[in-house]
């Protein structure tokens, strides 16, 4: 009897290792990080491009492509083609920078910020790592309360098909 129990143990144990090991296996295949030197970065991107995207830099308000723009389409990683936003997530706000009520869910990472003693979260294309904008729980209330403020410079407007 005792044998028959340390057989079991042992087969029990072995088949769950197997199990989780699979699983993991199974994860890393379907995450696709891009990975890319700088050389490889700034050779792709526009200089406007990689400091945004790659230095975490911010264009000025009021001055970028989508600010002001509103035609029925997706918004993807400049860097990447990663699809971020849907256009009906976009809204118009007065910050001066493109806002959206949320991303499309999976499609970014979120990393505290607190540079230029303000606390913010960061928010970056979970493909390549690029630096999309910020997050900031001020937007409408009747959606999410969350405005994401995305530099246009690290997005690329991609329209709807039209049928």
């Amino acid at each position: 009897m005792k044998n028959i129990i340390v057989i079991l143990v042992v087969v029990l144990t072995f088949t769950s290792c197997q199990s989780q090991e699979k699983k993991e296996v199974s994860r890393k295949q379907t995450t696709t990080k891009i990975q890319k030197t700088d050389a490889e970065w700034k050779k792709e991107l526009t200089p406007e491009q990689y400091e945004v995207l790659r230095n975490k830099g911010t264009e000025r308000a009021f001055t970028g492509e989508y600010y002001n723009h509103f035609e029925k389409g997706d918004y993807v990683c400049a860097a990447c083609n990663n699809v971020i936003f849907h256009s009906n997530m976009k809204f118009h706000s007065d910050c001066g920078w493109p806002s959206f009520d949320q991303a499309i869910k999976g499609s970014v990472i979120y990393k505290e910020d607190n540079t230029f003693g303000m606390t913010r979260t960061e928010v970056m294309c979970a493909k390549c790592g690029g630096h999309l904008g910020h997050v900031f729980d001020d937007g409408p209330k009747e959606t999410t309360g969350k405005r994401f403020c995305t530099n246009s410079v690290s997005i690329k407007f991609v329209p709807a098909k039209k049928s």
